[in-house]
């Protein structure tokens, strides 16, 4: 009787919706199935995979990993500031990489998403891993987030990254950041004049000297990288921090499928955002060609150096052809812009604070820049012979590195040390745990004492490799020596002038946006030198 019922149900189904609807509902169940073992199956499966050959990690949980438990200890980390003069930051800054460590040892795995995310901290194996001595390894890619932030040389790979190194790398060698010593010493200047400015009678003022270093170092972004004053480059500056701020915020549900194309507030505000910096790139660049094309010379700034370099590019067969499209070129100013700005200005924050704390340092180095200096303006001898200064600006970046995290990804099974690891897993590279692991620096790992330095990096712990404030190998940072140089110069010209502390509204909460930042803002006191 029910059979009779079933066969006379399907009797009355139109022939046309059985002869399509069938496949198609093969066709769903079998993508159901793919969907099914990438998301459920698949992780199950690497899990077993690594928990056999010794790893320790995180249960896998169904589609989202253990993106909820990282935003929840984020979340609970961040909602207390740190003593002051604490400098065991790794607790509050990354605790659920803290957490899992310290349950599951230094090698352990953790989930993004239905992907296999591995924590790596022994040194000799970091060098390796950012030398490629296992193979070429990737940097994890997120296309739809990238290109909304910035789709330049940091997110390259291969035959790619290898052609616009090579465009970028005159723009940062010494000689071309010689040149743009000038522009850093004018900036700096009008920055300590307008804290002379703000000085009361008594010869003291507070300030939030992370807002202020910011727009210092967007200024000489936009005077090194476009020729332009800061607040012409105010825009783009905001914007680019903003997005900075949004793209953070999207990471922790990229491992969503799908999760950018959705309509969401944050997406829909990170596209504008894309499009008029974009407008506003494409605008700087096509007057810069126009004016190449007429006959101008090529100004000294890291626009015209890379404009000419691209110019100068051949392909393979010796013939001159354009390196890079004008997209690309647009890219690459984004990452002036994002990296150029943040990287030094999170170091000028964090050493103005920490030589707050430490007061005995800020006496030394003061007194190494007048001896050097004076009331000069520094120059790039002088500045090449500071060793205080270099061992403290050493010591910053170990204790409060830019970056907390480098992330690298297998493209194919790979055996790193004792282990094969899956394609597509991602490797984590904790730079911030390293930087602060008892076991590299001595118990005295949390303390400030720039003295390690005194000797330079290779005798400062008990592994040379394990100082990675601007990574190793063929993707270090370009930049670094712009960072360090700006640094140098921006910190001699304000000892020169002030004395500095923390004023009382200061609150020590580090965490994280990209860049390793100070959560309340850095409100310092500034007194005049006499």
């Amino acid at each position: 009787m029910v059979l009779g019922a079933l066969f006379a149900a399907v009797a009355s189904v139109p022939r046309s919706l059985l002869v399509y609807g069938v496949p198609a509902g093969f066709v769903l169940l079998w993508q159901g199935g793919r969907l099914l073992n990438k998301l459920w199956w698949q992780p199950r499966r690497l899990e077993r995979a690594l928990r056999a050959q010794g790893l320790r990690g995180t249960t896998y949980r169904f589609l989202t990993g253990d993106v909820k438990e990282f935003g929840r200890l984020n979340e609970e980390a961040w909602a207390s500031p740190l003593p002051l003069g604490c400098h065991d930051i790794v607790p509050r800054v990354t605790p659920f990489l803290y957490n899992n460590v310290r349950e599951n040892g230094k090698t352990c795995f953790s989930w993004f998403g239905p992907i296999p995310n591995v924590t790596i901290t022994d040194p000799a194996l970091v060098k390796d891993l950012l030398s490629n001595k296992f193979g070429h390894f990737e940097k994890p890619q997120f296309p739809a987030l990238t290109k909304l932030i910035s789709d330049g040389l940091t997110s390259h790979e291969g035959e790619k990254w290898v052609k616009h190194r090579r465009i970028l790398n005159p723009a940062f060698h010494l000689e071309k950041l010689k040149l743009m010593l000038p522009a850093f010493s004018a900036c700096c200047e009008e920055l300590v004049d307008k804290w002379e400015q703000s000085l009361d009678s008594d010869g003291s003022c507070e300030l939030d000297v992370w807002s202020e270093l910011q727009a210092l170092t967007g200024d000489v972004i936009s005077r090194t990288a476009f020729g332009s004053s800061y607040h012409e480059g105010r825009r783009l500056f905001q914007l680019q921090s903003e997005q900075a701020e949004r793209f953070v915020a999207a990471i922790q549900k990229i491992a969503i499928p799908g999760y950018m194309n959705l309509p969401t507030k944050n997406n829909r505000r990170m596209r504008q955002i894309q499009k008029e910096v974009n407008s506003i790139l494409r605008g700087l660049i096509g007057k810069r060609i126009q004016a190449m094309k007429e006959g101008e010379p090529t100004k000294d700034d890291l626009l015209g150096i890379l404009l000419e370099s691209n110019m100068r590019d051949t392909d393979e067969n010796g013939q001159s052809s354009l390196g890079m499209t004008i997209e690309d070129v647009i890219e690459e100013c984004k990452v002036f812009y994002l990296a150029g700005m943040e990287t030094t200005s999170v170091l000028m924050t964090w050493t103005m604070v920490l030589l707050s704390m430490h007061r005995e340092w800020q006496d030394r180095a003061r007194e190494e820049v007048i001896g050097l200096f004076g009331r000069t303006k520094p120059e790039y001898e002088g500045l090449s012979r500071l060793k205080t200064v270099n061992m403290i600006l050493y010591e910053v970046l170990r204790l409060y590195p830019p970056a907390v995290v480098f992330s690298r990804r297998t493209y194919k099974e790979m055996k790193i040390g004792n282990v094969t690891y899956p394609a597509s897993a991602f490797i984590e590279i904790p730079i911030l745990f390293i930087h602060h692991d008892p076991d590299i620096w001595g118990s005295d790992a949390h303390d400030f004492k720039p003295e390690r330095f005194a000797e330079g990096i290779s005798k400062a712990s008990k592994d040379p490799s394990a100082f990675l404030p601007f990574g190793w190998g063929p993707r270090t940072c370009i930049g670094q020596n712009f960072a360090l140089l700006e640094a140098k110069m921006a910190l001699c010209m304000i000892l020169q002038r002030f004395e500095f502390e923390l004023a009382q509204s200061y609150t020590h909460a580090p965490h994280t946006v990209m860049t390793l930042r100070p959560m309340h803002g850095a409100q310092i006191k500034l007194i005049r030198v006499i």
